[in-house]
C-alpha cells in the first residue's frame, strides 16, 4: 500500500475501466465486474452465513488491494518497467491470494452466489486436497507467464494481460488453500508444495537476476530486469518461508493433540484394568 501511494498517478492508466480507451477499457472493465461480482457475493452471503469481524476486516481489505494492484497506478508502470511488473505478479501470488484464503470467505460467497458456483465446487474440492497437483499447476501458470514471449503478448494486449492476472489468482488461490487448510495427513504434502513452488520461483527470480541481456525487450533496461528478479527470489521467497513455518506449527499440535487423546484413551482402559 505504501509503495502504490508514492506512485504518480497518470491522466490515463493502463487498464482503468474509468480512465482508458478503446480494448484497454474494456478489458479493464471485466475485470472490475468479475470482482465486484465476487465481493457482492460475499457481502449477499455475509447476511446468511455471518462472518467474524477479523474475517470480515481481512477479506474487505485484501478485495481492496486487489483492485488497487490491477487497476491503479502500478498497472500503468507495469507496462514499461519489468520490476513493476513483478512487483504486481508478487501481490497476486503472494500477498492476495493467501490473505483471501485466510480470511475464510467461501461459506459467505457459497451463501451469496447460489447455484451459480455449484457446478465449480466439486473440481476445486478434489484439488484443494492434493497440494502437489495444485503447486504443479500454479508453477506452470507462473512459468508460462514469465517466459519472453508470452510475458510480452500479456504486455502488448489487455485481453491476455487479463488472462494472465486471472491465471495467477485462480492458481495461487487453489494453492494457497490446499497448503494453509491442509489436514494432518496432507501436512507433509503440504510443505513439499511449498519447498518446491519456493525452490522453482527462486530460481526463475535468479534466472532474471543474473541474464547478461533483457529478456523481455531492450526497451526495459537489465537493472530493471535484475531488480523483478531479486523481487521475485528475495521478496516473495519470504511468504512461503512463513507458510513453511506455520503450516509445520500447526502439523505440529495436531500430532500433539492425536498423541495426547491416544494417551488418556490408553490411561482410560488401564484404569479400568
Amino acid at each position: 500500500m505504501a509503495l502504490l501511494s508514492l506512485m504518480p498517478f497518470q491522466s490515463a492508466l493502463a487498464h482503468n475501466p474509468l480512465t482508458s480507451r478503446g480494448q484497454d477499457q474494456a478489458a479493464g472493465l471485466l475485470g472490475a465486474v468479475l470482482l465486484a461480482l465476487f465481493w457482492v457475493a460475499y457481502l449477499r452471503g455475509s447476511r446468511r452465513r455471518l462472518p467474524t469481524l477479523p474475517a470480515a476486516s481481512l477479506f474487505h481489505a485484501t478485495t481492496l488491494l486487489c483492485a488497487l494492484a490491477l487497476f491503479g497506478p502500478l498497472d500503468d508502470w507495469a507496462q514499461a518497467s519489468t520490476a513493476a511488473h513483478m512487483v504486481q505478479h508478487m501481490l497476486l501470488i503472494v500477498v492476495i491470494a493467501p490473505l483471501w484464503v485466510l480470511s475464510r470467505p467461501l461459506p459467505q460467497i457459497a451463501a451469496g452466489a447460489g447455484r451459480m458456483l455449484i457446478g465449480i465446487w466439486g473440481p476445486i474440492l478434489r484439488l484443494v486436497g492434493r497440494p502437489m497437483v495444485t503447486a504443479y499447476l500454479h508453477g506452470v501458470a507462473i512459468w508460462f507467464w514469465h517466459t519472453p514471449y508470452f510475458y510480452m503478448v500479456a504486455v502488448n494486449n489487455p485481453w491476455w494481460h487479463a488472462a494472465e492476472h486471472a491465471c495467477f489468482v485462480v492458481t495461487a488461490g487453489v494453492f494457497w488453500w490446499a497448503v494453509l487448510k491442509s489436514s494432518e495427513r496432507n501436512a507433509p504434502w503440504a510443505l513439499l508444495a511449498l519447498l518446491l513452488t519456493l525452490m522453482h520461483t527462486g530460481f526463475l527470480g535468479a534466472v532474471l537476476t543474473f541474464a547478461e541481456a533483457p529478456m523481455y525487450g531492450e526497451a526495459r533496461g537489465l537493472q530493471d530486469q535484475q531488480l523483478a528478479g531479486l523481487i521475485m527470489w528475495v521478496v516473495g521467497g519470504i511468504p512461503y518461508i512463513l507458510a513453511s513455518a506455520w503450516v509445520g506449527a500447526r502439523w505440529y499440535r495436531q500430532m500433539q493433540r492425536r498423541m495426547d487423546a491416544a494417551g488418556q484413551g490408553r490411561g482410560g482402559w488401564e484404569n479400568r484394568g
